[in-house]
């Protein structure tokens, strides 16, 4: 059950996507195609060095500056990251693409202003171009939402979510943790439900996490999947929340003493 409701206060906090593929070793000649792509929208650029963990027997007494030169370029990777300036970060790696925001709360609504879908099709169209992929090994949608709890209490909780955290057994008022994690499949998709508390030191929030994802996408296809994994997203969350958390959503973020 998917809303056409765009709120003025939306718990969603962060939203990514990501495509996974085979390492494309060609991928640093073609990276200022890329760029030049989508330098429109992302105009700020830059090249991160990834270091990974290596094991490797040199014996008790070497140091790491004399790890051999072919160990050490094992150790580091190329990240090329691609900046707005709103908020929204585009991360290309050999072997995979990332889409970061914080500044997005729809997905495709046309009411909207800014929307995630038109950022993941701009995006992907662009690299798709110069990397021609025949298929994509993974492709996930992610969306972090941080929602309201006025008061630390199962009352409370179960009147504002269909919870899935144990509070027929836990009170939530004394728990230091509280955490739910379900991983599901669901019309061929795979889905990760994450439901927690906030510790206890921090605010009385609930944290939701769905993180959902398809296997072998053939990369013309990459687009109406998303949309299906989004729809999966938005039925569970919808399934989740309960309408004083869609008032809560509809108060201007002044109101709610939220913060956009």
């Amino acid at each position: 059950m998917t809303t056409d409701e765009v709120y003025p206060n939306p718990t969603v906090r962060e939203v990514h996507f990501e495509i996974r593929f085979p390492n494309l070793f060609f991928i640093e000649g073609k990276i200022g195609d890329f760029q030049l792509g989508i330098m429109k929208e992302f105009p700020q650029s830059k090249l991160l060095l990834r270091r990974h963990l290596v094991f490797a027997d040199v014996g008790p007494e070497a140091k790491l500056e004399q790890l051999p030169q072919e160990i050490e370029d094992e150790r580091r990777g190329k990240v090329w990251q691609f900046l707005s300036g709103t908020g929204v970060q585009v991360n290309v790696m050999t072997s995979a693409l990332g889409i970061h925001s914080s500044r997005h709360r729809t997905y495709s609504n046309p009411s909207a202003e800014s929307r995630f879908r038109d950022t993941i099709e701009f995006v992907v169209s662009n690299f798709l171009r110069v990397a021609n992929l025949p298929v994509i090994e993974r492709l996930g949608l992610r969306y972090m939402d941080v929602c309201p709890l006025p008061q630390k209490t199962n009352a409370v909780l179960q009147d504002y979510y269909n919870t899935a955290l144990p509070v027929g057994r836990f009170a939530i008022d004394d728990a230091e943790i509280m955490q739910f994690v379900a991983l599901v499949k669901r019309n061929g998709f795979s889905l990760r439900y994450t439901e927690a508390l906030q510790p206890k030191e921090k605010s009385d929030q609930l944290l939701l996490d769905f993180d959902a994802s398809a296997a072998y996408v053939k990369a013309g296809e990459y687009l109406s999947v998303t949309d299906r994994l989004h729809e999966l997203i938005s039925d569970e969350y919808e399934r989740t929340i309960k309408e004083p958390v869609r008032c809560f959503m509809r108060q201007h973020p002044a109101e709610s003493g939220s913060t956009p």
